[in-house]
Order: C-alpha cells, then structure tokens, then sequence
C-alpha cells in the first residue's frame, strides 16, 4: 500500500494539479485534509497526500487513453505550469548538487529525471503513447546534457563545455521541431528561440553560480523561472487551440 506523504504548497499550486502529478483524486487529498480550503492554498502550506490512488496511464498501458483525462483550458494552463514550474526548480536544485556536491545531490537528479515522464504523461491523451515518449526522451536528454556541461564547466574542461553545449543546442533543435510536427499551432521557429533562450538563461545563471555571484545568480533564476512559465502558456494555448473540444 502506497504510504502518505507530506507537501508543501508552492506558488501555482492547486489540488487538482496535485492530483495530476501524484496519481490520486481531488477527493482523496481533501478527504487526506480536513478543513482545506482548494480555493486559497497559502505558500508553505503542508497537506497530506496519498500517491497512487488511482490508476494514471503510463507507457506500459496497452489501453487508450484518449478518453481517460479531460481538462478544461485553465486546468491545463495549470499543469503545464506545474510541470514547467518543477523543470526549472528541479534543474536548479540539482545544478547546485553538482556545483558544491550536495549529499543529496543523486536523489535530486533523480527527481528531476522525473519530470519528463510527467511531461509525457500530460501528453498522452492528445498525441499518443509514441510521442509522449519520444518528447519524454528528448527532454531526457536536455537535462542528462545540461548535467554534463555543468560538470564540466565545474571542472573547467573547456573542450567538454564546447561538446556538451554544441550537443544542448542540437537537442533543443529537436525538441522544437518535434513539437511543431504534432501541433499545427506550434511552429519550428517559435519554439527555437524559447528553447534556446532557455539554454542561455540556464547557462548564465551556472557561470554566475560558478563565479561566486550568488546574488546574481538568484535573480538570475527568476527571469530562468518566468520564462519557462511563458513556454507552459504556449504550450497549454496550443493544446486548446488544437484540441478545442
């Protein structure tokens, strides 16, 4: 039997969103927590929550599961902005573990190679087991990189950096045209330059983490932070757009 655990609310949190990511019910979690309000969660907040209450499709799923979520427009602008919200957090945490070689550092990578799975699974019931999986691999890939050039930078092995970078921004080439092939309203172009503004956003917030300008570097991770909210607007504006019913 899965165990409860404990969450603390973060900005863009909601209980249904919540329910998304940890496999359960909007009942479930208020059943969990007496007294909640859903309609004002404060930052900070500890709720309880029982992972896997439900059954959520995953890439083993042999059944359609077209028919299995249905979002309204808000409520998929929210988990877009969830799942990008962890993207950044996480990427953050873990670009951290690498710098100054938190004990924790392997359980936050893992973590944080959670996210494309989730990203794949919100995907699914517009595009499909195949390319649910094939965006989960190449965001596997943006961040697997992205640690690889952080080490590197870390260590300062220049010919490394000059790799890995080469190899990111190829990755988020991809990513751009493999987005604009399922939605008509996503374009090469658009999604290239919010990747790779992405890329760079990241890339100087490690080089002011690495020079020891921690102020710069937190302030840095706020416009890192804000565009990846952009991208999740996009990315939920899309999916309505297309998929309108």
């Amino acid at each position: 039997m899965n165990e409860t655990i404990r969450y603390t609310i973060r900005p863009y949190d909601t209980i249904w969103m919540l329910a998304q990511v940890f496999n359960t019910t909007v009942d479930s979690i208020m059943d969990l927590n007496p007294g909640i309000d859903p309609r004002n969660l404060m930052i900070g907040q500890v709720i309880s929550i029982k992972p896997g209450f439900q059954h959520y499709p995953s890439y083993s799923d042999s059944v359609s599961v077209s028919a299995t979520v249905n979002y309204d427009a808000d409520e998929l602008r929210d988990l877009m902005r969830l799942l990008w919200e962890q993207h950044v957090f996480w990427t953050r945490q873990a670009v951290m573990g690498i710098i100054y070689d938190l004990p924790e550092k392997d359980l936050i990578i893992k973590r944080l190679l959670r996210n494309p799975t989730d990203f794949g699974n919100a995907l699914m019931p517009f595009y499909g087991e195949d390319a649910a999986k094939e965006f989960a691999d190449l965001l596997t890939a943006h961040l697997t990189i992205a640690a690889e050039l952080v080490q590197a930078a870390k260590e300062g092995n220049n010919d490394a950096v000059t790799n890995a970078d080469q190899r990111w921004h190829q990755n988020a080439e991809q990513i751009a045209e493999f987005l604009a092939s399922i939605n008509p309203d996503w374009s090469v172009e658009d999604w290239s330059a919010m990747m790779n503004e992405h890329l760079q956003l990241l890339a100087d917030n490690v080089a002011e983490m690495l020079a020891g300008n921690y102020e710069a570097s937190i302030n840095g991770f706020d416009d890192y932070e804000m565009q990846a909210l952009e991208m999740a607007d996009v990315m939920a504006e899309g999916i309505a757009m297309q998929f309108p019913d």
